[in-house]
């Protein structure tokens, strides 16, 4: 499951969820500016590794992380390859998936709890203009149980569709999918109503 936090006690552990939130956005920015190279890519890369060693990720569970992004990296190759140069290509899908292993690692390293409430106290002094960190912390919670959600209605309608002989159909995926995604939302929206979310 993408982002599933796992205990350990490593550096990467230990480390207060707003430093790792900053270290993330230092890090993807400057892999977005200063990596122009597939040899760049490689070295950036092998970092990233040493860090997933370094808290004791084990090998399976990084590889899962970045499987969900294989084939939308394979149509941005393409893309690339086509209107500029392999090269080019490289570094453009190394550097998104350096970027998504980092958030990973962050997600992987840290409780859900733990960064919700980071964002929550950062977002504090915006009050003043009208922002409710404490709206803005629930929105993020949902996106964050959305995910493992969503993905979990995928791998259910494509079970149930290789199991009819459909699963070269995508209008036998997608059509499930969207259905049981927007049952799932209008039943979360009416729990959330239920319990005065909405209200003023």
């Amino acid at each position: 499951m993408i982002g599933l936090y796992r205990p350990g006690d490593s550096l990467l552990h230990r480390m207060p969820a707003g430093a790792k939130l900053v270290l993330l956005i230092v890090l993807i920015v400057a892999a977005t500016v200063f990596v122009r190279s597939p040899i760049e890519v490689g070295v950036v890369a092998a970092v990233v590794a040493g860090l997933f060693a370094l808290a004791r990720i084990p090998f399976t569970v990084a590889v899962a992380q970045l499987r969900p992004m294989v084939w939308m990296l394979l149509i941005i190759a393409v893309f690339q390859v086509l209107i500029t140069s392999p090269a080019r290509a490289v570094v453009v899908c190394g550097v998104l998936l350096i970027s998504v292993a980092l958030a990973a690692l962050v997600t992987l390293t840290t409780r859900v709890t733990d960064l919700l409430d980071t964002v929550t106290r950062a977002l504090g002094p915006l009050r003043r203009f009208g922002v409710d960190p404490d709206r803005v912390g629930l929105l993020l919670a949902l996106a964050i149980r959305c995910v493992p959600l969503l993905a979990g209605i995928v791998h259910d309608v494509a079970e149930a569709r290789r199991a009819r002989g459909l699963q070269w159909s995508m209008t036998a995926l997608a059509t499930p999918v969207l259905v049981r995604a927007l049952r799932t939302a209008d039943a979360m929206g009416d729990a959330l109503a239920a319990r005065g979310v909405d209200d003023d």
